[in-house]
């Protein structure tokens, strides 16, 4: 009887084995193919790893998928774009609002300020 339990769970272990790889190898993290909750809970959890000045806006469409809300401005010589990536889901009506969303302000495709005062910063330019 050990015998065979111990067949049967290196076999089980195997089978896990080789299922966890084939989900590391074949599963896309893509956000634009997540359900909006994962796609929220995913862009949430990955804004607070990056770093200002060093994040680009290519690397943002890249990682996190096109943003749900975009403006942008030229001043001079510097190409301003603020993006609005959802968050945290306010209301089930559709419609992405700002207040649904985390902004981040590029300055010539670089990050500048993220968060609250990204917009802020936007509009005072």
């Amino acid at each position: 009887m050990n015998h065979k339990f111990i067949i049967r769970a290196i076999i089980a272990l195997a089978i896990y084995a080789i299922s966890f790889a084939l989900v590391l190898k074949f599963y896309d993290d893509n956000p634009s193919k997540m359900q909006w909750e994962e796609r929220e809970d995913y862009i949430r959890n990955f804004l607070t790893t990056v770093q200002l000045n060093q994040f680009t806006f290519d690397e943002a469409l890249h990682l996190l998928g096109s943003p749900d809300i975009t403006e942008a401005k030229r001043i001079d010589n510097d190409y301003y774009q603020v993006t609005f990536y959802r968050t945290h889901h306010v209301k089930s009506d559709g419609i992405t609002t700002q207040e649904e969303c985390t902004p981040l302000l590029f300055k010539n495709n670089v990050l500048l300020v993220s968060g609250k005062n990204a917009y802020e910063s936007f509009k005072l330019l």
